[in-house]
């Protein structure tokens, strides 16, 4: 690993339960995210992502506001989307909303863009899911020129051409970190390479090893191109506390909550506690004591050569106390024994 390993934590703003067990105004979850996000600069996590959702169950639509407030309040962690969904906005405003995000806070903002998992915001703005594809990748093509050019020509389908075209307020070191984050489809990873951005893997089920193959194939992109690799990170969830007994059984039933909810409206079956306690074991779920959980993360970077770990922390209804235990444990007794397994 080229890189120096950064861990980072992120939150799509699941809205979660009070102490009364009924779910707290989006406000609330919003207020108490940005505190989360507080207590993960003062045990040096590296960087706190912020996803993009336009649903009741998520309280983050404008993940760029939130990480502005929350720049305001901490002093060296990294602020980022987890993730912006590109194809439903328009990527010059997102240019303009993160490169002031940059400015404010004194150069710690990144992007990851994406196409969504989630196609909520499709119907919401007037797009048409018929034009997944071309949205993204032309949405791309012009927010790539964006971090890249003083001045933007292009044309395409999806917008008016531009000709000749600067965009304000310019980033001030010349560098808004990008990334591109894949859901697992080999044209998603060379479409990253292509245009030498780094890559965000989103691990939600399965070996991690078994993405293997898509680091190999971003690899091999750049080669065939001779430039060096720009870093791959790894986004999957997970919990800790102090030991792996409560990890599993403080997490168990709210987890199941938020994927048999998001499963329902897919068609998958409702899970069960042995396929929960599998993913733990043998998939990319990051629970546990801070030993084990440390001891999973390691693995996967060394698997895969990751640069950065990413560990979703929130899931479905579980309490704001809870999380911030989670967040106090990953950064003062996880990170260390990653640094300190890898070193």
């Amino acid at each position: 690993m080229t890189q120096p390993l950064e861990l980072g934590l992120d939150t799509f703003g699941d809205v979660t339960s009070g102490a009364d067990g009924q779910p707290l105004p989006h406000a609330e979850v919003i207020r108490n995210l940005i505190d989360e996000a507080m207590l993960a600069d003062q045990v040096g996590v590296d960087f706190f992502g912020v996803g993009e959702h336009h649903r009741a169950d998520f309280a983050i639509s404008s993940p760029e506001v939130v990480l502005a407030a929350i720049a305001g309040r901490t002093e060296r962690i990294r602020l980022g989307s987890a993730v912006t969904v590109l194809s439903s906005d328009d990527p010059i405003r997102v240019f303009q909303r993160f490169s002031t995000l940059n400015a404010a806070s004194g150069g710690r903002a990144e992007v990851i863009l994406g196409r969504g998992s989630f196609t909520e915001s499709f119907p919401l703005f007037g797009y048409e899911l018929r034009d997944y594809e071309t949205l993204f990748e032309e949405k791309l093509e012009i927010f790539a020129a964006l971090i890249s050019q003083d001045a933007v020509t292009w044309s395409g389908t999806t917008r008016p051409p531009l000709k000749n075209q600067r965009v304000f307020p310019s980033l001030e070191t010349g560098v808004l970190k990008t990334w591109i984050g894949v859901g697992g489809s080999p044209e998603s990873v060379v479409r990253a390479a292509r245009y030498g951005l780094p890559l965000m893997l989103a691990i939600i089920g399965g070996d991690p090893a078994r993405f293997r193959p898509y680091v190999d194939l971003y690899h091999r992109a750049f080669a065939q191109l001779g430039k060096p690799v720009p870093p791959v990170g790894v986004h999957s969830p997970g919990y800790v506390a102090e030991t792996d007994e409560r990890a599993r059984e403080e997490f168990f039933t709210d987890y199941k909550r938020m994927r048999d909810r998001i499963g329902g409206e897919r068609g998958w079956p409702p899970m069960n506690r042995a396929e929960f306690d599998q993913e733990i074991d043998y998939g990319s779920l990051y629970v546990g004591s801070p030993e084990t959980v440390a001891r999973k993360i390691a693995a996967t970077v060394k698997a895969l050569d990751a640069a950065r770990f990413q560990m979703k922390y929130s899931a479905g209804p579980l309490s704001h106390d809870r999380l911030m235990g989670c967040i106090e444990l990953y950064g003062r007794r996880v990170m260390p024994l990653v640094r300190e397994m890898l070193a």
